[in-house]
């Protein structure tokens, strides 16, 4: 019987040995790497209780030895998780981590500069947006294309609902360039303007860190950065989205109907500038007047361009203060003229935080504090997270960087101002320690909205802001943790950005990627993540997962949790940058 006994448990122990050197699912983490002095946390999910360690991809030899956490419950799913803590581990090399019984996770790095390589790739993806010009091989890899839209948007079509005078319906229009606004082929100011506003922030935030940001585009090399180099392809098709004789700007240049999965050069449906609009124009002047201080150093380089930008502000800015009721609404528009306009809306009904952005912009950059006093830029004590329909927090975030040139009006808001941000960081914070995941991201199913990831990165520079403004690494160390969340470390599992992590998104919902004849994405974009409402919103057979946090699927149906957007790359861009200038920090 003894002997009976003691070879049922060496084949459990065998068993358990084999279990173990299997790749598991349920250990999360993030799949490309840490930091050697950062916080390094993985997930367990399940019942798993004990010692882990951390090993060689081989399983051969221990580097750290650790115990796992107590079970905490996720509050969105109701799973246990536990953490495995290995913060102590700071030696550079390639490893996982192992839990007896569990098995493996994904192998990832230890080293500086750990997330270059997703700052330089989730950048890139710019690139592989552009339009008007072909990618090459040289710059595109394996994801070189013909260039689109080269006919259709140097001869586009003024829409009626966007008569003026001087621009009767069917006056030829020439707007090309610009950035595919996501996984469709049209170009959207609104969209546009949180985009390229949030990657010159960086900028302007980490110069330094942004002169050697490099991506293997055409104009790298050159005397611009990159950053700026990319910003300028689609800064200069908004220019042209401006009426000269009015000021005013089109919401939008799409085609009526958006196109099928097929590339770029054989998308050549007419196109149209739709309808001018009060949030159009406000966000076009935050953006104009902050790419005119920017550029001003680059006169030679560039000359004349940052004069234009901060003209070309100041009169959208004018137009909107004569039309401040113009909204968006394509319905009305649909039941008013021909053709209907069925692309996306991007219909705000509130321009309160586009008139508090766009003031605060024009005032740092003219430093005229008529635009300080225009609008009421503290109409309350929110803090609203940055979105394409909610851009506030771009203007208090200007401000607070250029608190030593403000004048004494703004300057004497500055407490106030600090405080509300700093308080918003820390509810952000709160409590992150008893969430399953131990991410600021997750912390409430409303959280899982379509393009949560974005919720995630804009969370994570609004932290990064906090950081900036206190010198507190808490800040730092909890953006870090949303930076986790997007590689891995989430209730999916996914390494959210394409091309990156060994569990990747495959099949986003992006044109070039389903059309390509490629079988891996293009590289570098920033999957939607998980949507609770998703499958009420794309009925895309293969949803089967029941709460918010798991509700994705890796399909190109799945526009509702799949697709790609610019103004979701653009918060990841800034992450990812922010986190590898301040990595010593850490």
């Amino acid at each position: 019987m003894l002997r009976q006994t003691l070879a049922a448990l060496f084949i459990t122990f065998c068993a358990l040995v084999v279990r173990a050197q299997e790749l598991s699912p349920l250990i999360r983490l993030n799949q490309i790497g840490f930091y050697p002095n950062a916080a390094k946390i993985a997930i367990v999910v399940g019942d798993a209780a004990g010692e882990f360690q951390v090993t060689t991809p081989d399983l051969k030899k221990v580097v750290f030895k650790g115990t796992l956490s107590a079970a905490r419950q996720n509050a969105i799913s109701g799973k246990n998780a536990r953490t495995a803590d290995f913060s102590g581990l700071k030696t550079a090399g390639t490893f996982v981590v192992v839990v007896p019984g569990v098995g493996h996770s994904y192998p990832f790095e230890i080293k500086n500069d750990v997330h270059r390589a997703v700052a330089i790739g989730s950048l890139k993806g710019f690139y592989y947006q552009r339009i008007s010009i072909d990618l090459p091989p040289q710059y595109a890899g394996a994801w070189s294309r013909p260039a689109g839209h080269v006919q259709e948007d140097t001869h586009v079509l003024v829409h009626p609902s966007a008569v003026s005078p001087g621009r009767p319906e069917g006056t030829v229009l020439s707007s090309p360039r610009g950035w595919y606004d996501a996984g469709d082929y049209n170009k959207y100011i609104v969209n546009s303007g949180i985009t390229v506003g949030t990657l010159l922030s960086l900028y302007e935030d980490f110069p330094q860190f942004c002169q050697q940001f490099e991506t293997n585009i055409p104009e790298s090399g050159n005397k611009i950065p990159d950053l700026l180099d990319e910003s300028l392809w689609n800064l200069r098709w908004m220019l042209t989205m401006q009426d000269p004789a009015d000021g005013g700007v089109y919401h939008k240049l799409t085609n009526p109907r958006f196109d099928g999965m097929i590339m770029p050069d054989k998308a050549n449906k007419e196109r149209y500038v739709v309808q001018k609009s009060v949030t159009a124009a406000l966000d076009f002047a935050a953006v104009m007047a902050q790419a005119g201080r920017i550029f001003k150093p680059f006169s030679r380089e560039l000359p004349g361009l940052a004069d234009s930008c901060v003209t070309a502000a100041v009169r959208a800015w004018e137009w909107a203060r004569k039309n401040p009721n113009q909204l968006y609404r394509q319905n009305e528009i649909n039941e008013k003229f021909d053709p209907d306009v069925l692309s996306g809306e991007y219909g705000d009904r509130d321009a309160s935080d586009e008139w508090i952005w766009a003031a605060a912009e024009l005032y740092v950059t003219t430093r005229d504090d008529a635009y300080y006093k225009a609008v009421n830029l503290f109409p309350d004590e929110k803090m609203p997270l940055p979105s394409w329909a909610q851009v506030r927090l771009l203007g208090y975030y200007t401000l607070v960087r250029f608190e030593k040139s403000l004048s004494p009006l703004a300057r004497k808001d500055l407490p106030k101002l600090k405080k509300q941000l700093i308080g918003f960081a820390d509810g952000l914070i709160l409590d992150v320690d008893k969430q399953a995941y131990q991410t600021v991201m997750g912390k409430s199913a409303q959280d899982y909205i379509w393009g949560s990831s974005a919720v995630a990165a804009n969370q994570g520079v609004a932290l990064i802001q906090a950081y900036r403004l206190t010198s507190d690494k808490k800040y730092l160390r909890n953006a870090l943790t949303n930076f986790d969340y997007l590689l891995g470390r989430n209730a999916t599992g996914y390494c959210f950005v394409t091309g990156f992590g060994d569990k990747q998104v495959m099949n986003p919902h992006h044109r070039p990627s389903v059309a390509d004849g490629i079988e891996a994405p293009v590289p570098g974009l920033l999957s939607g993540g998980p949507n609770g409402n998703a499958p009420k919103q794309d009925k895309c057979a293969g949803y089967t997962a029941s709460s918010a946090d798991e509700m994705f699927i890796d399909s190109s149906c799945s526009y509702a949790s799949n697709e790609i957007a610019i103004n979701w790359n653009a918060p990841l861009v800034y992450l990812a940058g922010a986190l590898e200038a301040l990595q010593k920090a850490q």
